[in-house]
């Protein structure tokens, strides 16, 4: 008691002169608070609850795969294990806006979606690994508030378990990674009304977003048109993808040109392609059926489609 006392009036001395005091001499934020909204085929959407103190500093999420954690007994002691992931979200998206607040810096009791597995395009954060988490796999989640010069960083959340859907690949992420498996006759692409190679979009696929609305509404059209391509329905997101197609016009998409949409024209639009090639909401058929023993091209589906 008498060692926490001394403490007490040290910090006070320190503040009376002017000096900062160590975040680590300090209270610690409260812990924030994970909740699970929904599943994709390769992400996972959850929502962070900061406590009473807020986490103005932005907070730190944590995963692994729930076979490594059970392996493990548990988080590892090393946080430098391989076999966790980590994302520090302490500025402005762009991507996947929340209207709950415009900041990863969270008020007091702020809250705010994240995607996990969809970070690519993102910004204003700094993650250990932005692709896409597999499909079919249960992962265990906890967060933490980052410390400031006015306090210490929180407490670990408590754990959480969520996992993604085991389904057919259709993502953006599978398509990027597997460019064998992309069918006959979907290429060269027209992306608004500029046509590209196999390679030129496979260089749109690896190129991040940067807060550049066109380069992540490209990610996600290249996906659902090659989902048309292997003979998804894409009726439920065709008037998307004509509107898309018309924001972006003779626009020549980085790194192949230097064309510029700010994502506020574009996250709409984004965010319907994205939750079809996810497979959210529920009941949109937005993976591919078994490739057609008659490739069609996504030409001809467009015509279809009229």
């Amino acid at each position: 008691m008498k060692k926490l006392r001394w403490i007490a009036v040290l910090s006070l001395g320190l503040v009376s002169l002017g000096m900062s005091v160590p975040a680590s001499a300090q209270v610690k934020y409260d812990a924030p608070d994970l909740s699970f909204i929904e599943s994709g085929y390769f992400r996972v959407t959850l929502q962070v609850h900061s406590g009473a103190s807020g986490a103005p500093g932005g907070f730190v999420v944590a995963w692994m795969k729930k076979s490594d954690y059970d392996l493990r007994g548990g988080w590892p002691v090393d946080e430098d294990d391989p076999a966790v992931a980590r994302c520090e979200f302490s500025g402005v998206p762009t991507l996947n806006v929340d209207l709950s607040s415009p900041s990863f810096q969270l008020e007091p009791s702020g809250r705010i979606k994240i995607e996990i597995g969809d970070l690519f395009d993102e910004t204003g954060l700094v993650a250990s690994y932005g692709d896409h988490v597999p499909t079919g796999t249960e992962y265990v989640f906890r967060a933490h508030a980052v410390a400031t010069p006015e306090a210490g960083e929180s407490d670990w959340s408590s754990t959480l378990y969520a996992g993604t859907l085991m389904a057919p690949e259709c993502t953006q992420g599978f398509w990027k990674n597997h460019e064998e498996a992309w069918p006959p006759g979907c290429t060269p692409m027209l992306l608004g009304t500029v046509s590209y190679t196999k390679q030129q979009l496979l260089d749109i696929f690896n190129t991040p977003s940067r807060g550049n609305g066109l380069v992540s509404l490209a990610h996600q059209l290249i996906a659902v048109k090659l989902n048309a391509c292997n003979g998804s329905d894409i009726s439920p997101v065709l008037t998307t993808i004509t509107a898309a197609d018309a924001l972006i016009d003779g626009l020549v998409i980085p790194p192949v040109g230097s064309g510029y949409v700010h994502p506020s024209s574009t996250s709409a639009m984004t965010q319907t392609l994205d939750n079809y090639n996810n497979g959210t909401p529920r009941g949109v058929a937005g993976c591919p059926q078994p490739t057609p023993t008659r490739p069609t091209t996504w030409g001809s589906l467009k015509l279809n489609y009229r």
